[in-house]
C-alpha cells in the first residue's frame, strides 16, 4: 500500500502542525511511562511478591517497558531465550541456585547485595525455564524476576509443568488513548483526560487528537516512528513488518500444514471483518471448513492478536457468554485494522469516525479502549444479542462495572430514539444506567421505554471509553 492522496497528504501536514514542538523531545520518555508501570512498582513493593509474566502479542511494548522499568533497580539482567547462549542456562533441569550462579559468571557480576531486577524474554522457548520461576519464587525470593512469552496457553495444552500459584500475570497490550497523549506531550490534556474532567472548551481538540489516535492505532513503534519521523508513508513498512511477523510467529505454533496455509489467509483477509459477527465456515470468503478456521482463529487469540467475542442473552449479572452464538471478531489493533483493510483514507474523510466503514472503525476503537487500560490478563469484553424470531436485537458492548454492575454502550452517533436494542435491554434489567458514546461532547438524556421504564443515558465522546470507571465514579 504505497499509495496517498493529496487529501490524505494535507491531513498529514495539518496532523504534524498540531504536534507541540517539544513533543518529539519527550517521545523517548512518555512512550515508556505507561500506565502499566505504576502496576510493576507496587508489584516490586509487595512482600510476598511471585515472578510476574507479562502477556502480550509481539511488538506491544514488553521488552522496552522492562528496559525502562530496570532504571530503578540497582542492577538488570536480561536473557532472550531467543538466543542460543542465553537458553543454554536452561539446557537441563539444575537447581535454581546453580543456574544463577551460572549467570552471574557469565556477566561477570559477583553475588549482588542490592535490588536485581532479572528479566527473561521468550520465555515459551523453554518448558525448564517456565518450571525454574517455581524455584526462583521459593528458593531465591529476593530477586525481582519478570517474564515474558508468547502462546503460552499452547503449552500448557502440552502439558509443560506451569508453577501454579506460584506466579502472577498482568497483560500489556497496545498504548491507550492517554499513553498516546503521553507521546505527544500532551500532558495537562492527559490529566484532563484521567481525572474526568474534560471542560467543553478542551472537548475539540480532544476529539481531533482521538480521530489521530483511531487512525494510527497503538503499537508504540508505529507512534513513535509518526512522531519522530513525520513520515506517515513510512508507516507502510512498519505495519507490513509488523503483519509478517505476526504470521510468521504463530506459524510455527501450527498444528498441522492446514492450519499454518489458513492462518496466511487469516492474517491478510481477515481484518476486513473488524467488530462484525463471523461465521467459521467459508470466513472472508474462502472455502476453509468450520472446524479447521475454527482452530485457526483460536490460535491466534492464543496469540493475543484478536478476541473471539461471544455474545450474551444476559440483561443481569452473572453474564455469561453463549458459545452457540456467532462471534464479533475484535483484533489487537484498530491502526493495523485501518491498513491492512485500506481504511485510512475514509477514516481520513469522515468528521465523525462513526461515520467510516458503517461505525465497525468507532466500534472497534471503543472496543479497543475498554479492554486497553485493564492489567489483568483474563479480561473479556461482552456484547448482547435478542434473537427472537420477531424481537432482534444487538448491543455493541455490556460493560461490567466494579461500583455500578452492567453498564450497556451503544457506539453511535444520532438522538437517542434510534437506540431501540438499548431500550429493550434497559426494559429487561435492573441497570439505570446506559452509555452511548459519539463525537459530541457529554450531555444526559432521561429516556423513556415503550413499555414505561425510565433510565439515564450518558452521551460521552469516544474518548472516555477507557475511563467508564472513573467517569461512573466522578459524576454519579
Amino acid at each position: 500500500m504505497l499509495w496517498i492522496c493529496v487529501e490524505y497528504y494535507d491531513y498529514i501536514l495539518w496532523f504534524y502542525a498540531k504536534i507541540p514542538k517539544f513533543a518529539v523531545g519527550l517521545i523517548k520518555i512518555n512512550m515508556f511511562e505507561r500506565s502499566v508501570i505504576h502496576y510493576l512498582r507496587a508489584w516490586a513493593k509487595k512482600k510476598s511478591r511471585k515472578p510476574l509474566i507479562i502477556r502480550g502479542a509481539r511488538q506491544v511494548g514488553k521488552t522496552s517497558l522492562i528496559d525502562e522499568f530496570s532504571k530503578e533497580f540497582d542492577h538488570y539482567i536480561s536473557l532472550n531465550l531467543d538466543r542460543k547462549a542465553d537458553l543454554d542456562f536452561f539446557s537441563k533441569e539444575t537447581p535454581v541456585t546453580q543456574i544463577w550462579e551460572s549467570i552471574l559468571i557469565s556477566r561477570r557480576l559477583q553475588k549482588p547485595k542490592k535490588r536485581i531486577l532479572f528479566f527473561i524474554d521468550e520465555i515459551q522457548n523453554s518448558s525448564i525455564a517456565i518450571k525454574s520461576l517455581r524455584y526462583f519464587y521459593e528458593d531465591m525470593p529476593e530477586i525481582y524476576l519478570i517474564a515474558a512469552g508468547s502462546l503460552l496457553e499452547s503449552l500448557m495444552q502440552k502439558q509443560v509443568s506451569f508453577p501454579v500459584g506460584r506466579v502472577e500475570y498482568l497483560a500489556l497490550r497496545p498504548c491507550s488513548f492517554s499513553e498516546f497523549l503521553g507521546a505527544l506531550g500532551e500532558l495537562p490534556l492527559q490529566e484532563k483526560l484521567t481525572s474526568a474532567s474534560v471542560n467543553e472548551l478542551l472537548h475539540n481538540r480532544l476529539i481531533e487528537l482521538f480521530k489521530q489516535y483511531t487512525l494510527i492505532g497503538g503499537m508504540p513503534e508505529v507512534i513513535n516512528h509518526f512522531i519522530n519521523e513525520k513520515d506517515l508513508i513510512a508507516l507502510d513498512n512498519i505495519y507490513q513488518t509488523l503483519l509478517t511477523g505476526y504470521r510468521d510467529d504463530v506459524e510455527k505454533y501450527a498444528p498441522r500444514p492446514t492450519i499454518t496455509e489458513i492462518l496466511r489467509y487469516v492474517i491478510k483477509y481477515g481484518w476486513e471483518y473488524a467488530a462484525q459477527r463471523i461465521t467459521f465456515e467459508k470466513f472472508a470468503n474462502s472455502n476453509y471448513k468450520s472446524r479447521d478456521m475454527a482452530e485457526t482463529l483460536r490460535t491466534l487469540e492464543k496469540a493475543l492478536l484478536l478476541e473471539l467475542v461471544y455474545p450474551t442473552t444476559d440483561t443481569k449479572l452473572p453474564v455469561r457468554k453463549d458459545l452457540k452464538k456467532k462471534p464479533k471478531l475484535l483484533w489487537l489493533d484498530t491502526g493495523l485494522v485501518n491498513y491492512a483493510a485500506a481504511l485510512q483514507n475514509e477514516i481520513y474523510k469522515k468528521d465523525d469516525i462513526s461515520d467510516a466503514w458503517r461505525g465497525h472503525v468507532a466500534e472497534h476503537i471503543v472496543g479497543q479502549e475498554i479492554i486497553g487500560t485493564s492489567n489483568r490478563f483474563l479480561e473479556e469484553r461482552h456484547f448482547w444479542v435478542r434473537e427472537a424470531r420477531n424481537s432482534q436485537a444487538e448491543l455493541d458492548f455490556l460493560y461490567i462495572s466494579r461500583n455500578h454492575g452492567i453498564v450497556p454502550i451503544e457506539v453511535k452517533s444520532g438522538d437517542s430514539s434510534r437506540l431501540k436494542s438499548l431500550q429493550l435491554f434497559m426494559q429487561d434489567s435492573t441497570s439505570e444506567i446506559a452509555i452511548r458514546f459519539w463525537g459530541n461532547f457529554e450531555s444526559r438524556s432521561q429516556i423513556r421505554t415503550p413499555f414505561g421504564k425510565e433510565f439515564t443515558l450518558l452521551n460521552l465522546p469516544y474518548y472516555f471509553a477507557g475511563f467508564i470507571d472513573k467517569y461512573l465514579d466522578e459524576r454519579l
